[in-house]
Formats: C-alpha cells, sequence, structure tokens
C-alpha cells in the first residue's frame, strides 16, 4: 500500500517522522503542507481535523500524529530498525522519554516562538520565563537519564530518538543547553550526525527563516 506523508520539512514533529522512515528507507510520497495556503490547509484539515502535521495516509487509513505514525510504521511497515522494544518495560521506557521531549521540551520552545511571533503588545513575558525554567528542568532530566547511555532508552534507536533529534536541535537554538550538560551535548550531536536525521536537517534548510528567534548560524 503506497504511503504519503503531509507534512513540512521544517517542523519539528515532520521530521520526527521523517527519521523514521528513512532509517528503514521505507518508501513513501511527500506532499509537502504550507499552511499559509488556503487549498494545503483546506486538504490537512480534510483528514485532520486539527489541522496538525504530519499525517500518514496509508491506503485507506489516516493516521495522525508522528508518535503515533512511527508506532504505524513499526506495525504495518517494519523494518530493520524496529522503533518499540519487543519487551514491555523497555517499551515504557521509550515510551515516558518520548512523552517528556514532547511535552516538557517541545512544548516551551512552542512557547517561546509562538511569543517571538506575537504583536509587541501582547507578548507574555511571564510566560516565557516559566517556559525557560521547563527548558532547564528538563534538561537536566534529560542529562541523568542519558547516564550509561549511547541512544535515549539504552542501545537501541528507537522511537524516542525520533523525537528527540528535531527537538533538541530547536531547543538548544531557543535556550541553549548548559555546558555542564555533558551526556546531553553529546547525545544531541549523535542525534544531528545520525544519517537519518542529517538527511532531514539538511531537507529543512532553506526554511530557517522561519525560525522567529534567529537562526544561530550552527548545526
Amino acid at each position: 500500500m503506497a504511503l504519503t506523508l503531509f507534512a513540512h520539512p521544517f517542523s519539528a514533529y515532520c521530521q520526527k517522522a521523517l527519521v523514521a522512515l528513512y532509517e528503514n528507507a521505507t518508501p513513501f510520497t511527500f506532499r509537502a503542507v504550507n499552511l499559509g495556503d488556503e487549498a494545503d490547509a483546506a486538504a490537512l484539515r480534510a483528514l485532520w481535523r486539527f489541522r496538525r502535521f504530519p499525517v500518514l495516509v496509508d491506503g485507506e487509513r489516516v493516521v495522525p500524529e508522528a508518535s503515533l505514525i512511527i508506532e504505524h510504521l513499526d506495525r504495518r511497515h517494519p523494518g530493520v530498525v524496529r522503533f518499540i522494544p519487543e519487551d514491555a518495560d523497555a517499551a515504557m521506557e521509550v515510551r515516558l522519554f518520548d512523552r517528556v521531549v514532547d511535552n516538557d521540551l517541545m512544548t516551551p520552545v512552542q512557547k517561546m516562538v509562538f511569543d517571538a511571533i506575537r504583536p509587541e503588545g501582547v507578548r507574555d513575558a511571564y510566560g516565557v520565563q516559566h517556559a525557560r525554567r521547563m527548558l532547564h528542568t528538563t534538561y537536566d532530566w534529560l542529562e541523568e537519564r542519558l547516564a550509561g547511555r549511547n541512544w535515549a532508552a539504552g542501545a537501541d534507536f528507537t522511537l524516542a530518538d525520533c523525537g528527540a533529534a528535531p527537538a533538541l536541535l530547536y531547543a538548544d537554538w531557543a535556550e541553549p543547553i548548559p555546558q555542564r550538560c555533558t551526556r546531553l551535548r553529546g547525545y544531541r550531536a549523535r542525534l544531528l550526525a545520525r544519517p537519518s536525521y542529517a538527511r532531514a536537517l539538511d531537507e529543512a534548510r532553506p526554511y530557517r527563516h522561519l525560525f522567529p528567534l534567529g537562526d544561530p548560524g550552527r548545526d
């Protein structure tokens, strides 16, 4: 069954799904979505009422949300890399890491990004300060959790790493990871060098001007 991914190259959540597709060289069609285009926005809304990308179309099945897309690929289109471990406890660790990355890393980054594009008079300085504190709490948690691990949940590359790659890219741009977090900084570097994410990273380069906090000129 042919796969079509509705996405945008610069979106962290879209990159998360792309990493999984690239890891196993899974054949698919990329359907670029520009939410500023009325027809593109309507096409996405017809697939997923909340008009969020990425959305994967697999025959008659429509799968929204990056984590669900990766689990769907793992079940329906498995490859050499398995994103959810067979062992239930190991799978819970993967999902925990994934939830922390989405909820406690990406959420504060998005708060800072959305605040930066607001008109000057309606910005939320208190909310941005809280987001920065949350990022540092998450950095410290990740630093501790990565002890003795090469990847998020251990020795193997999983769903958790697919999401951590773009999340840590943009988080470090928004609020640099402290020098003391040596494990986390090393992990981020390994993620950016992983061929599947390096490809997604390169595909997103033409859109770096869209990052409202400024492209730091690295990575």
